[in-house]
């Protein structure tokens, strides 16, 4: 949620046309959430997104239940750490060991979302690095700011793994 949060608020300040939702599981914490982030140059015509361009994924719950809304031209991008089974009919997958990664370089799986976030704009280029920094500086509570940071900064250097 968090880094779609960061994302729209990045597209924003570039004076892009954004919406950004989020979605909660009915039970506990721990739940399948969801959040949809549309960018657009142009008018945003309908507020949900129909087919994702981009699905990324961070379990197998979600990869599971999710890539039903992959157009069939689209990329899924996994965290690679939690989800090992890629379901038959995706095309193109590009995996991130970001919870592997946030764990080894921050102690903690926490950060993993802002290693992906930058591992899906290094291959995206859906925003400039600026603007996602500037998002972080006003999304994050000061005490986590740099940590956040130097997690996205992590994730544009992580290439995707076979």
């Amino acid at each position: 949620m968090f880094a779609a949060v960061v994302l729209g608020r990045a597209a924003a300040l570039e004076g892009k046309n954004v919406l950004q939702t989020q979605a909660y599981g009915a039970e506990a914490r721990g739940s399948l959430t969801k959040s949809e982030v549309i960018i657009s140059d142009d008018k945003i015509g309908f507020p949900a997104v129909r087919k994702s361009d981009i699905l990324v994924t961070m379990s197998q719950e979600a990869t599971n239940e999710l890539v039903k809304d992959l157009r069939d031209t689209g990329v899924l991008v996994v965290d690679s750490t939690s989800v090992k089974e890629i379901p038959p009919a995706v095309t193109k997958v590009l995996r991130f060991p970001a919870t592997e990664t946030a764990k080894r370089a921050f102690g903690v799986g926490l950060y993993a979302n802002m290693v992906m976030l930058g591992a899906v704009l290094q291959e995206f280029r859906l925003v400039g690095t600026e603007s996602v920094e500037e998002a972080i500086r006003e999304s994050t509570a000061k005490k986590n700011v740099e940590t956040n940071l130097n997690a996205f900064r992590e994730g544009m250097r992580l290439p995707p793994i076979s």
